[in-house]
């Protein structure tokens, strides 16, 4: 019912910031909470940040106060505002409803690298 399309990664400097901007396509977009999800090399996947359908936002304690969560339900975009980057954040970047449903995109990379 939906599919999502992640871009906007690439490799940045500890500190420096990235946009990660995801399309969705299907039906029914602005009814669904969005969450944008990580996963490291060796670690399992986690959560970073989820917006509601009213733009309500929640986020994981390490990156408080330097990620920022958005959507805009007229354009099926959800966004992922990434400040203070820090070589811990390297990952691939997925957004998905939250809770998930069964269609993943292929991702976006985030390098942090000196």
């Amino acid at each position: 019912q939906v599919q999502f399309v992640e871009s906007g990664g690439g490799l940045v400097q500890p500190g420096g910031s990235l946009r990660l901007s995801c399309a969705a396509s299907g039906s029914s977009f602005s009814i669904y909470a969005m969450a944008w999800y990580r996963q490291a090399p060796g670690k399992q996947r986690e959560l970073v940040a989820t917006v509601t359908r009213g733009g309500s936002t929640r986020y994981a304690d390490s990156v408080k106060g330097r990620f920022t969560i958005s959507r805009d339900n007229a354009k099926n975009m959800v966004y992922l505002q990434m400040n203070s980057l820090k070589p811990e954040d390297t990952a691939v970047y997925y957004c998905n409803t939250s809770p998930t449903g069964p269609w993943w995109g292929q991702g976006t990379q985030v390098t942090v690298s000196s």
